[in-house]
């Protein structure tokens, strides 16, 4: 089997590979300046673990994974926008470094490169796996509106968020393993099974996200303590508090989340302790390591050899247990 490491190694020699000095300059610079700015590149790396299961070369899956790397940018640069972010991985958004119509430009052609790279697979699987990704790429739009109606929204239920999460984040994820799956012609057993692996896994490290930005350390999170709380951001953790807390503190809550003018330093202590005193914290942790164990479930239900799979378990377990 090859290393998660030289699998990687593949993957990023791939994109750095890609040429985009082509006209019109603003429309392929912005795709290269965000496809240049690297990241974890999980989602092409889970693909390809997940077909290196059942087949020894997996070097003919690349511009798959690679495609569904593109997507998964192609859809940071439009949230960016929409958020109005400033920055992506320490560096100037799209939306920033040009203007807001190049964003929307640069990545809607990025969407379309996604497709083109999937076409270059050559295998009996190719229709399979390009409805699976059709499918998850239109979740992820689902996802990320149920996201903005949910600011707008004064009462979010556990369940409702939960399938927001997995639509915005497990469903890319959970597309990858089965991609992967297919392509190594595993039966549609194995190819649900890594699914489902992946939907766990993913929502446990959405879970773990919004853990962090409350309980995170700054230095290794990657961005500020807090930033969830002085947004208002629905998560989990405010959700559950504000289902479990009694009458004094949902009132304390509520006020916080309706005072227009406030020191940030203050907000976040004052929310972190009511999320304190409901223990939302560790119940937060609980249900990370429920939904981390039903994903490892699936994984050990594929009907493959244990030491083949456990590559993808030591992933599952790095990501979840990141800067904590």
């Amino acid at each position: 089997m090859k290393t998660p490491e030289s699998l990687l190694e593949s993957i990023n020699n791939y994109i750095d590979s890609l040429d985009y000095s082509k006209e019109p300059k603003g429309l392929y610079e912005p795709i290269s300046y965000v496809l240049s700015l690297g990241g974890k590149r999980i989602r092409p790396l889970l693909m390809l673990m997940s077909a290196n299961l059942w087949k020894e070369d997996v070097e003919d899956l690349l511009p798959a994974a690679v495609g569904l790397e593109v997507y998964h940018n192609f859809t940071l640069l439009h949230d960016d926008l929409m958020d109005k972010a400033d920055r992506r991985r320490g560096m100037l958004t799209v939306h920033k470094k040009w203007n807001d119509n190049t964003a929307i430009l640069s990545g809607d052609a990025m969407l379309i490169l996604a497709y083109h790279y999937f076409m270059q697979v050559c295998c009996e699987q190719k229709e399979a796996m390009i409805n699976t990704f059709s499918k998850a790429a239109l979740e992820v739009c689902e996802g990320q509106q149920l996201d903005m109606d949910f600011e707008t929204l004064s009462n979010v239920t556990e369940a409702e968020y939960l399938r927001m999460i997995r639509l915005k984040t497990s469903v890319l994820l959970a597309a990858a393993l089965r991609i992967g799956a297919e392509y190594g012609e595993a039966g549609e057993e194995n190819a649900r099974l890594m699914y489902d692996f992946g939907i766990n896994i993913g929502l446990a490290f959405q879970l773990q996200d919004d853990y962090l930005d409350v309980y995170g350390n700054p230095e290794t999170f990657g961005k500020k303590i807090g930033g969830d709380i002085l947004c208002n951001k629905k998560t989990w953790m405010l959700i559950k508090c504000l289902e479990l807390a009694d009458e004094s503190s949902k009132l304390q809550l509520r006020g916080w989340l309706n005072r227009i003018d406030f020191l940030a330093e203050e907000k976040i202590a004052a929310v972190t302790g009511i999320y304190n005193a409901v223990r939302v914290g560790d119940l937060a942790q609980e249900k990370i390591e429920e939904y981390y164990q039903k994903g490892i479930e699936c994984l050990n239900q594929v009907a493959v050899p244990d030491d083949r799979k456990e590559g993808l378990r030591l992933l599952a377990e790095k990501m979840l247990k990141r800067n904590r």
